[in-house]
């Protein structure tokens, strides 16, 4: 074999191994795309309504107030992830984006632990949502605050058991998390707390003391915060997860418990996770959930304040991007956007 004909065959050979390894071998990105985008004043594929609400007068409403999602591409390993010509067709999409796979799946998370996570977020915004809309229309509701577990090694351990609800602390009500804390915070480590909770639905009177951690007074629990609502609110989005929806559920809820209209039969799409308070905090993906917007016709897009500087030179052509901070403020737009009025964009 001639030297030119050697020469060749090795760099076909090469050039074979590289093809292989960038079609086989992945890559440790995720592909960002838009996802489903969902009108929470409507239905879903089966036809069932997205927000149901029973024991509580509704009203009819009108037009769009759509959550939208995110898609990806690509797994941590033992799934299959991006090889490199996805990634970079992707990256040279406008509407995708290439992001490392660390930002969707933490180090040693598997892809079905993210999507228990993601399923647990969606529950809690949805919980959220609903409080923010009723503390929004003044209709109270108890919050309640419970032992998700207890750390062993802890003044609380043996002593307090996941799912007791702490009711009272030293005879003061423990009405959210933040109280709790203050509760337990307010004393000198070392001192002898009196807890009342409810425990198998009897009240059950404990003793716990505080150790110092951190320079912090603890008893060592980890807790989440409930809801009890004087009525039912139920949001079906079958396996949609994140927290990001969570302003657009509540601004539906609202839409169907006032006469209010908040649409005026216009195509509203927007994002945004809430908080019980009604604070719309920033999320991920804002690009892609505004192309997503667009494309299912949504003409104004309610995106929160601490995104504004993502969607700079990437707003899709004919949507109105409308900046909002909290919940109230997002109800107020709408109004305005109503009447004809001006909304702070980005």
């Amino acid at each position: 074999m001639s030297r030119r004909s050697l020469t060749l065959l090795i760099a076909g050979v090469a050039t074979l191994v590289a093809v292989a390894v960038s079609v086989f071998v992945s890559v440790p990105y995720v592909i960002l795309m838009p996802g489903p985008t969902l009108n929470t004043l409507g239905k879903d594929s089966s036809g069932k309504p997205l927000i149901t609400i029973t024991g509580h007068q509704t009203y009819p409403t009108s037009g769009n107030l759509n959550m939208v999602t995110v898609s990806y591409q690509g797994a941590p390993p033992p799934n299959t992830g991006v090889n490199i010509f996805q990634a970079l067709r992707a990256w040279l999409d406008p509407h995708e984006a290439v992001v490392p796979a660390s930002e969707i799946f933490p180090p040693g998370q598997t892809a079905q632990q993210t999507q228990q996570q993601d399923t647990a977020q969606m529950a809690g915004s949805q919980e959220q949502a609903t409080a923010a809309a009723l503390s929004a229309l003044h209709i109270r509701y108890t919050t309640t605050v419970s032992v998700l577990q207890v750390q062993k090694g802890t003044p609380a351990y043996g002593v307090l058991k996941a799912g007791d609800v702490i009711a009272t602390v030293n005879g003061t009500a423990v009405t959210d998390a933040g109280t709790l804390t203050t509760l337990i915070t307010g004393h000198p480590a070392g001192t002898v707390l009196h807890l009342t909770v409810s425990r198998g639905g009897a009240s059950v009177p404990l003793s716990v003391a505080t150790r110092q951690v951190d320079g912090h007074p603890v008893i060592g629990v980890e807790v989440q915060q409930g809801y009890k609502f004087p009525f039912t609110v139920t949001i079906t989005v079958g396996n949609i997860g994140g927290p990001s929806a969570g302003m657009m559920f509540a601004l539906g809820i609202i839409d169907k418990l006032t006469p209010m209209n908040l649409t005026g039969g216009k195509f509203i799409a927007g994002t945004g996770e809430i908080t019980a308070a009604g604070q719309v905090q920033p999320i991920g993906g804002i690009q892609q959930k505004m192309v997503a917007a667009r494309d299912a016709g949504a003409t104004v897009f309610l995106t929160p304040a601490g995104n504004c500087p993502d969607t700079a030179g990437a707003i899709p052509a004919g949507l109105e991007i409308v900046k909002v901070a909290t919940l109230s403020q997002a109800i107020s737009d709408l109004e305005a956007i109503k009447a004809g009025k001006p909304v702070p964009s980005c």
